[in-house]
């Protein structure tokens, strides 16, 4: 097995130095430390991340806490898992998900065991108890959404405003004027004040009204089958119904397929545009999905560095939000027609 001693000797350095190297606890010049590093290289030296982590008193692993029990995993939310562990990985830290309540409960024993060296918090609520528990601990942490009082707080997100102004005005220009917001149920306690739900219909609400089109809002569970049973209740409740804003994409997919059902053609009788959706799951539905396609990957990425920069004592990321782009699939088409 190739030993510290060995890079020492291959790179023409003392052992002490090797390990200041490997466990960031000294300085050492940029020559010295690529002569080490080609060194290890060159022999196959592997880092022994525990004993680093002890020097260090830090394990260079960092946690995405993801409250999986109550929010599903979907492509969107992948994609940010992707985008962090990428950041993680340049940065020679590791990311794991933490699958934990979003009430702070199963967080406050994780944290107190010093796994981690900070957290990335998602699915954020308004008044988020995860953000107490990390506070009143004192780990770094960054947030991938927004709290309602963000001071101090770094934090990315998506940009509601700009997204949902984009998808009404492009079904708007299309000539649908009788729209509807399926939105995400509060009723469950774990989405009670969710940043997402909440941010969208208040952007829907101020933007229809800015257009003169009758703001109609239902709610829906976040499931395929809560879907279907919404298009029931859609051709039900708002029969005149030509276009239908979908906010999440599971939702959005049980919407295409509950019309089909119920004999309502998509697009030619009801166009669907999913909100928050990666092409992956845009791609499951025939027709395939009109989206607001998320930005994932770059929030998993920019909500990374901002944990990064703080455990690193860097200058801090600056707070960024980033809109959803409009890809064109065929669930959309002008009222009464077929696409092209």
């Amino acid at each position: 097995m190739v030993t510290m001693r060995d890079v020492a000797q291959r790179a023409g350095v003392s052992i002490a130095t090797v390990s200041f190297v490997l466990n960031d606890t000294k300085p050492v010049t940029a020559a010295t430390r690529e002569r080490i590093e080609q060194a290890m290289a060159e022999l196959g030296f592997r880092r022994n991340m525990v004993a680093r982590a002890l020097a260090s008193r830090r394990t260079r692993i960092i946690a995405m806490a993801y409250p999986a029990l109550e929010h599903k995993f979907g492509g969107s939310a992948t994609e940010f898992f992707i985008g962090a562990a990428e950041a993680a990985r340049s940065q020679e830290y590791h990311l794991v998900l933490w699958p934990v309540s979003n009430d702070g409960g199963e967080l406050t024993e994780l944290v107190g065991q010093g796994l981690v060296d900070g957290v990335v918090l998602m699915e954020v609520q308004l008044d988020d108890p995860r953000v107490t528990v990390l506070k009143g601990t004192g780990t770094p942490f960054a947030l991938i959404g927004r709290t309602t009082n963000l001071d101090g707080l770094a934090h990315v997100d998506i940009d509601f405003d700009t997204t949902v102004a984009e998808a009404v005005r492009y079904l708007h220009d299309l000539g649908h004027r009788q729209l509807v917001l399926v939105s995400g149920s509060v009723a469950d306690p774990s989405f009670r004040n969710y940043g997402p739900y909440v941010r969208t219909e208040a952007a829907y609400r101020r933007v229809t009204a800015e257009y003169g089109i009758e703001t109609v809002v239902m709610e829906c569970a976040h499931s395929a089958q809560a879907g279907r049973e919404a298009a029931a209740g859609l051709i039900r409740d708002h029969p005149g119904t030509t276009a239908v804003l979908a906010l999440n994409e599971f939702v959005a997919l049980g919407l295409v397929s509950g019309l089909y059902r119920l004999g309502r053609a998509v697009p030619a009788d009801v166009s669907v545009l999913s909100l928050l959706t990666s092409r992956e799951m845009g791609a499951l539905s025939e027709p395939e999905l009109s989206i607001m396609r998320s930005p994932g990957p770059e929030l998993g990425r920019l909500g990374t560095e901002a944990l990064i920069r703080q455990l690193e004592g860097t200058d801090q990321l600056p707070p960024r939000l980033v809109p959803c782009v409009l890809e064109i699939g065929g669930s959309t088409a002008p009222p009464g027609q077929r696409p092209a």
